[in-house]
């Protein structure tokens, strides 16, 4: 007689494992003169050297299948879930990013440590940060958002990192789904505030018409660039334009009274009275 065993692949390993994971670490695009200055200090010829800031967080879930790397020797924090530490990392430093970038470059800064050192921008951003979205954060084990909050101005303030606003302004239509409307819709639904929030997606609507407040010109570095330029050109005659045009990055936000009663003013401000004028008056807004 003949015996048939089968194994399958489920009982010959163990069981695999993925653990999600967040890094947090501001790595701006490297440039020729980034190149030229490794080789001058330290004399090595890399042609992509990777320059970052000295900040450095990386979290990684405990969910290993056998046994675990000791990755804690450099650096990383073991959680029971990563999911609060990402959600931080991405409505309060990639968002503030948005926060920061459109109105930034409309009033003639063209480098993140420019605006964030202007005190009008960085009580912008600690108000988005503190006011709209942190309330939307399952708590953090071991963080502080307010501090993180603060702490990111200092961070986007650094000199030395010298990342380009042009970097942070590109593709938004893929960014700001991910980062701020979330935020907007928990805010939406709690019946908190959201203006600055609605600030944030009218500068960009602002910056979509491809010139700032002295006149240069600059290109639209986004996949719809075409349409949002389309769009942008209407709203000065029709204000609500940028998000009628845009339904498949605004969704039902285009068409409720709530968000547009308060985008519409901050957009018609944008474009009568400048950015300065009109981020001062945002604490007389709702």
């Amino acid at each position: 007689t003949t015996e048939i065993y089968t194994l399958s692949l489920h009982d010959a390993l163990p069981i695999l494992r993925f653990p999600n994971c967040m890094v947090d670490r501001i790595t701006p695009k490297t440039t020729p003169e980034d190149r030229a200055g490794l080789s001058r200090r330290f004399g090595i010829d890399d042609q992509w050297p990777v320059l970052c800031e000295p900040f450095t967080q990386w979290v990684l879930e405990d969910r290993f299948s056998d046994g675990r790397p000791p990755l804690q020797d450099a650096g990383a924090q073991f959680v029971a879930d990563v999911e609060p530490y990402e959600m931080m990392k991405l409505r309060l430093l990639n968002a503030s990013h948005q926060a920061l970038c459109y109105p930034g470059y409309l009033v003639g800064y063209r480098f993140v440590h420019e605006v964030a050192a202007d005190p009008l921008f960085a009580r912008f951003l600690l108000d988005y940060m503190t006011g709209e979205a942190i309330p939307t954060l399952r708590p953090v084990p071991g963080i502080d958002p307010g501090g993180y909050a603060r702490q990111l101005i200092d961070r986007f303030s650094n000199p030395e990192v010298a990342d380009t606003l042009a970097r942070v302004c590109a593709d938004t239509s893929d960014l700001i789904p991910k980062f701020l409307l979330p935020v907007i819709r928990q805010q939406l639904d709690a019946g908190r505030p959201f203006t600055r929030c609605a600030a944030v997606v009218a500068s960009w609507a602002r910056y979509a018409e491809g010139a700032d407040e002295n006149g240069e010109r600059y290109e639209i570095d986004d996949a719809l660039a075409p349409q949002l330029q389309a769009a942008a050109r209407r709203q000065r005659r029709h204000p609500a334009a940028f998000l009628e045009d845009n339904r498949a990055i605004f969704g039902d936000l285009a068409g409720d009274p709530r968000f547009t009663g308060v985008f519409t003013p901050i957009l018609v401000s944008l474009l009568d009275r400048g950015v300065r004028r009109t981020l001062a008056g945002l604490g007389d807004m709702p």
